[in-house]
């Protein structure tokens, strides 16, 4: 089973999309929402990510990060867990609410590992919005 943990630096924008892809996914997929500092406020703090990370009983854990410094404060974290966690952990370079809808969406089926997972978050970068009609 594959888990996401959703970092954002804002709460409202990591609940928002936790929510998206809850409407989609169901609660077949383990799903945290990390947003903002300690105190509630913009930013991100890094014992909350591992807690979310810790917390979650997926074998797999995909971590979304939305702007450069929850990249860090991540990466803090994964440096943090034993090795063995940590091998089951990745952070995924995908558009933060595309991306986790995507591999929330294939998480569901309940057969699909973390690589297929991240491969669907990867694939939303090149996805077009718009549909050309000629």
């Amino acid at each position: 089973m594959v888990g996401l943990v959703l970092v954002s630096h804002s709460p409202k924008i990591a609940e928002g999309t936790a929510e998206l892809v809850r409407q989609m996914a169901g609660e077949e997929v383990e799903l945290v929402a990390v947003g903002g500092d300690a105190d509630g406020g913009f930013g991100t703090d890094p014992e909350r990510i591992e807690a979310a990370v810790r917390g979650l009983a997926a074998d797999d854990v995909l971590v979304f990060m939305d702007l450069g410094s929850a990249v860090l404060s991540a990466e803090t974290v994964l440096e943090m867990l034993p090795s063995e966690r940590r091998e089951r952990v990745r952070l995924v370079d995908a558009p933060f609410v595309e991306g986790a809808f995507a591999a929330g969406v294939i998480a569901s089926t309940g057969d699909a590992d973390a690589d297929e997972c991240v491969e669907a978050a990867m694939e939303a970068r090149t996805e077009s919005k718009l549909h050309d009609e000629t």
